[in-house]
């Protein structure tokens, strides 16, 4: 089975994940390329630290070079951003990347990418897998990769240095250098150190760096940066007095954040204190656009500035379109994801770093105490977070309760309207909401609650849970 989520095709190493389903993708995506005419323009690929994701890398390589389409491979394992940026500056037609994020390790997966460095949107991934359902590995052509490489077919490259000048290009490196920040660095097994330490140390930052060697099993841990997977580093920047502690996924396309005192700042005040910044101190303008499980603390921001929040199904390609279409100075998702216009068009966990280092010099407060004034200025916002597995007899009566019978529980407050754009969301009159919906990365049921307080919207959530049975 071959089927793209949200993130795109993600299955079990040995599974679903198989160097025949490798093949039958990639012969379908180079069938693409020449039924659209742009079988000349480079074809960009990388990889990242997983079980075998260069070896995978590879496989593809040998089947666009059969098919006559020119590869250039990153020679070594690269950040998801650093991939879709080559995209973009390269004038690549498409890319692809071998990871499954920030998925358990067992997985592995593949994105694509298209012009311009931006997520393949459904449109594109729904053509993929048309393709696929019409061919069989008959079909597939196949060339040796060294064979390829002696061809001139594939191309091994290293364009790290362009993708981190770029992000120095846009940071006010002199206030960096003033404050002398202390950053303590997590890339949880990942890919993100070079790039991210590079970064910093040019802005004359204090670096360290724990959980950076290569572990396929990323240490036991799930790569995702999280309150419970980041306990060590928010351990260790009290202990040995960092200004701040900096993690990043598996792939180094979502942030995670711990402040001066360890506090753990969840993905939707990253968010909003970055497009708080991004227009009150740097002057930049434009819209917001946030997923439909996303903290509405970023519609009250944006409507302060004359400016709209946009709300989008889940999957960084819906952000990435909306933000291409209304120009968007931002866009982002309570998983840690975000992007800021004029970098590139997909969520960079790197230069999103980079981006609140300088925010934490230019400013010269605590992070706590930015969050704090916003949300003394526009509301208190606190989100509840639960998913759990399931059984496919017990996803059949969860859409049949939700999605065809359309029952909800009694919450005992107002409700404005539903919405089943993506899941099952509820707003309530008192610009709290709540939504129940499946992932499209993994076997999971996940609901989000905002409400005006972390109690309340529990109870809400634990509402929903009882209703569910769950």
């Amino acid at each position: 089975m071959i089927h793209f989520g949200t993130g795109g095709f993600r299955a079990v190493i040995g599974e679903d994940f198989t160097r025949a389903n490798i093949n039958l993708l990639s012969q379908a995506l180079a069938n693409k390329i020449h039924r659209e005419g742009v079988a000349d323009a480079p074809f960009i690929i990388g990889y990242d630290r997983r079980f075998m994701s260069d070896i995978f890398a590879k496989w593809v390589c040998s089947v666009m070079a059969a098919n006559g389409i020119h590869a250039r491979l990153i020679n070594q394992e690269a950040p998801t951003p650093l991939i879709m940026f080559t995209v973009k500056e390269t004038g690549a037609a498409y890319g692809m990347a071998v990871t499954a994020s920030h998925n358990p390790a067992e997985y592995n997966g593949i994105k694509v990418f298209t012009q311009g460095g931006r997520d393949a949107t459904a449109t594109v991934t729904t053509q993929i897998e048309e393709e696929i359902a019409r061919i069989t590995s008959e079909d597939v052509r196949l060339m040796e990769y060294e064979e390829a490489r002696a061809a001139g077919l594939v191309e091994e490259i290293n364009p790290r240095n362009q993708y981190i000048d770029n992000i120095l290009a846009i940071l006010n490196i002199d206030r960096i250098k003033e404050r002398d920040l202390r950053v303590l660095v997590d890339p949880m097994y990942g890919v993100s150190k070079t790039s991210l330490l590079t970064i910093l140390l040019t802005c004359r930052c204090d670096v360290d760096v724990i959980n950076d060697r290569h572990d396929a099993l990323f240490g036991g841990r799930l790569p995702s940066p999280s309150a419970k997977t980041l306990q060590r580093l928010s351990q260790m920047v009290v202990e040995n007095g960092f200004d701040l502690g900096v993690a990043t996924d598996g792939d180094a396309d979502r942030i995670g954040l711990i402040d001066a005192k360890g506090h753990f700042i969840h993905p939707n005040d990253i968010l909003v204190l970055l497009y708080y910044y991004l227009v009150k101190y740097k002057g930049w303008e434009g819209d917001a656009v946030r997923n439909i499980a996303t903290t509405h603390l970023l519609d009250r921001l944006a409507e302060s500035f004359g400016r709209t929040c946009h709300e989008v199904p889940v999957g960084f390609k819906y952000i990435s379109e909306k933000m291409e279409e209304t120009d968007a100075l931002i866009g982002g998702e309570s998983s840690g994801g975000l992007t800021v216009r004029g970098h590139i068009k997909g969520k960079d966990g790197i230069y999103a770093a980079a981006l609140l280092v300088e925010m934490v010099c230019v400013i010269g407060k605590p992070l706590t105490d930015i969050l704090a004034e916003i949300k003394a200025e526009f509301g208190a916002h606190e989100m509840s977070e639960y998913d759990t597995r399931f059984s496919l007899e017990k996803k059949a009566q969860l859409q049949a309760l939700l999605f065809e019978e359309k029952r909800l529980p009694d919450f005992g407050m107002e409700i404005e309207k539903v919405s089943y754009l993506d899941g099952c969301k509820v707003y309530f009159k008192n610009g709290g909401w709540i939504i129940c919906r499946f992932s499209g990365t993994e076997p999971l049921i996940r609901v989000f609650c905002e409400m005006e307080s972390r109690l309340r919207a529990d109870q809400v959530t634990r509402q929903m849970l009882d209703f569910l049975g769950l």
